[in-house]
């Protein structure tokens, strides 16, 4: 009868290692300070930093060991909280105030029929023309819709971005409803990789940017002192602009002269530049940066202009070879080329000392250098680190009272075979916190009550396959076949309740956000551990003491 309680030797094998992995990758969460101050100075030896003190720090924890640790969420660290609205309706009106000099180019040479042209005052997302010959409007509209560019919007079908009207005698133009919805989904992407990429720079602890609803970004930074320095360092817009150069010097008390402003380099320190205040382009106009190489194989950024950028570009290259051109950002200069001849057509190529890796990030800074709209903070909140002191103790010890009032349940209850489930239980705590630092996820509140929630029913399994068990028992059957009647019976039930939740985490975690996600995925992994220690870990315990008791009658 025993053979009936078989496991093979290749499933017991890869049962242990499975729990094995997962509590080494559970383990670097015993030690958090260590293991963190491990990683923080790896990070900082890595961007350059290579100081004793980081080596030494490197000694805190062994190499060989997985490091990666379960991030904590905002309200177990502290941090801040932002929740900021992209300003999209400024970014349709500067849409229309550029467009202003293209339609006064674009009528001019058809004077004889519209007669005069003038700018009237209408919404700010709108621009008004005024023409003094109401017979010539046909013509007038015919031109001005020559301006527009097809979009290809969501539904695939193709429109054009802009709608031109006539009111009377004045031309009306707006943006389509397929460009104003494009617009708002760039201008989003853009902001949110701009938002990442700044405070990724200050080399925070894993940040949640996360878009939520049309317009809106969610900024959660934990461990950051406050929510004022958390918008200083995304700061409202970053401006790029390409300015005419007057000289170069590393004195930036010198005045500059009317007109004139010093900036310092970004890359070379102490060097500062004089440059004409007014920028010939910005980086409004710019359309597109992606890195390549300039002639001579070195690393180099090409980049494009919208048509009012090209033709200013263009007109400045023209009249200003030989002299040098500086590209700002957020009022340092990235770097000075010198013009080396006329470029028309609005595209250039920015060429320095850069590496590979410099030219990659110079563009991704001019593709998304500046915020493409205002920011409008509608909340934000600083969360002290001592309330999350407190919540992680709260949470512990939750979870701790949960674990011994179940552990002492099953002993009570259960007997030899209560024990088993004890030990699988402890199992299973250690391989959610081994998922969890493999996947990166951040720990947050409701993710403990999540653990605390898996706990509970992690043993409804055992009880299940026990119950089954004693009713096997109870029905004469010998030790063996009761064992083995007891899974096999059990696992339907099981196999439904858990998929059932599982479903229900998974749905959580699509439509939620934030805590309710925090929450879905420690439940959706607990679920996962919970199956496989219930049916796997405690099953091939109690087969390891039958194959070692062999005993004639059995207590459950």
């Amino acid at each position: 009868t025993a053979n009936m309680l078989f496991i093979d030797l290749w499933k017991k094998v890869v049962i242990w290692v499975v729990v094995a992995l997962g509590l080494v990758l559970a383990l670097p969460n015993a030690f958090y300070d260590r293991v963190e101050q491990f990683n923080d100075a790896e990070k900082a030896i890595e961007v350059g930093f290579d100081t004793p003190e980081n080596r030494e720090k490197t000694g805190l924890w062994p190499s060989f060991l997985p490091s990666g640790l379960v991030n904590l969420g905002l309200d177990l660290r502290g941090g801040a909280h932002l929740l900021a609205e992209v300003q999209v309706a400024d970014v349709y009106a500067q849409r229309m105030t550029a467009l202003w000099p293209d339609v006064r180019d674009v009528l001019r040479p058809e004077r004889a029929t519209v007669g005069t042209i003038r700018l009237q005052k209408g919404a700010p997302d709108e621009l008004r023309v005024k023409i003094s010959e109401p017979a010539g409007m046909d013509r007038a509209l015919q031109l001005v819709r020559g301006l527009s560019q097809p979009v290809t919007s969501l539904g695939g079908a193709m429109s054009t971005d802009l709608d031109v009207r006539a009111e009377g005698d004045e031309i009306v133009v707006t943006l389509s409803a397929a460009e104003q919805a494009a617009t708002t989904e760039r201008t989003l992407r853009q902001a949110l990789e701009i938002i990442r990429r700044r405070i990724d720079e200050v080399g925070t602890r894993e940040p949640t940017i996360q878009r939520q609803g049309a317009d809106r970004i969610l900024i959660q930074v934990p461990g950051i002192g406050s929510a004022a320095e958390l918008k200083e360092i995304i700061g409202t817009t970053a401006q790029l602009t390409f300015q005419p150069v007057v000289g170069r010097g590393g004195n930036p008390n010198v005045p500059a002269g009317a007109g004139n402003e010093v900036l310092p380099s970004l890359n070379d320190e102490g060097v500062y530049y004089t440059l004409v205040s007014a920028p010939v382009v910005t980086g409004e106009e710019l359309v597109d940066a992606q890195p390549s190489f300039d002639q001579n194989n070195r690393p180099a950024v090409n980049f494009r202009f919208n048509p009012t950028g090209a033709r200013a570009f263009g007109d400045y290259t023209r009249d200003n070879i030989g002299s040098p051109f500086a590209i700002v950002l957020d009022g340092e200069v990235i770097s000075a080329p010198v013009i080396q001849s006329h470029i028309p057509g609005g595209s250039g190529i920015i060429t320095g000392s850069f590496t590979v890796e410099e030219s990659t990030n110079l563009a991704v800074l001019l593709r998304a250098g500046a915020l493409p709209a205002g920011l409008e903070f509608l909340e934000e909140r600083t969360i002290g680190p001592e309330l999350g002191a407190d919540s992680i103790k709260a949470g512990q010890i939750a979870c701790i009272v949960a674990g011994i009032a179940v552990l002492i349940f099953m002993v009570l209850s259960y007997g030899l075979f209560g024990i088993f489930a004890n030990v699988a239980l402890i199992i299973n705590v250690g391989l959610i916190f081994g998922l969890l630092s493999l996947v990166g996820a951040t720990l947050t509140l409701p993710g403990i009550a999540g653990i605390v929630l898996t706990i509970g029913m992690a043993v409804d399994a055992n009880v299940l396959v026990f119950e089954r068990i004693r009713e096997e028992i109870r029905a004469g059957k010998g030790p063996a076949r009761s064992i083995e009647l007891g899974y096999e019976k059990a696992i339907s039930a099981i196999t439904d309740a858990n998929v059932t939740t599982f479903i229900t985490a998974v749905i959580l975690f699509a439509m939620g956000s934030g805590p309710v996600r925090g929450f879905a995925i420690t439940l959706g992994l607990g679920i996962l551990t919970s199956v496989f220690t219930a049916i796997f870990v405690t099953r091939l315990l109690v087969v390891i003491w039958f194959d070692r008791a062999r005993p004639k009658k059995i207590e459950v």
